[in-house]
């Protein structure tokens, strides 16, 4: 199973560490193609690419993905076009979000059914909504 992972690069990268975990994870149920969202040495300026390629070679992946997991927790731009597009080439996506006082996640996301939405509190807890996720999928 080929994965796509989404996580906030210019959005800003607290949540690398995290990112890093669900990604080695999603690793053990299949091939993630987008490792390098958890890197932590990756900066919210993003890769050394330029972004023609990025988004050229983001959106083949997108199409060669069996299914999206998004961690929506930081809002990004980016990770918002993501899931779009996976959307529109009907993908199976699950969305992960940590609920934050005084934030809520985009009614753009919540409201849509093709999108599983799942919120979590720790790790063990977003290792269960993918596990639930994957038998769906």
């Amino acid at each position: 199973m080929k994965i796509y992972f989404g996580g906030s690069i210019r959005g800003g990268r607290d949540d690398a560490e995290l990112y890093n975990q669900i990604i080695e994870y999603l690793n053990t149920q299949g091939e993630v193609l987008t490792e390098h969202i958890g890197d932590k040495n990756l900066s919210s300026s993003g890769e050394n690419s330029k972004e023609q390629y990025i988004h050229d070679r983001d959106l083949k992946w997108i199409t060669e993905c069996d299914i999206m997991v998004a961690e929506v927790s930081l809002p990004s731009l980016g990770v918002g076009y993501e899931i779009r597009e996976a959307l529109n080439k009907n993908k199976k996506i699950l969305c992960l979000y940590r609920p934050q006082e005084n934030k809520k996640l985009s009614a753009m996301i919540l409201g849509s059914s093709k999108i599983t939405n799942k919120t979590y509190t720790n790790l063990a807890k977003a290792k269960q909504a993918i596990d639930e996720f994957l038998k769906t999928a």
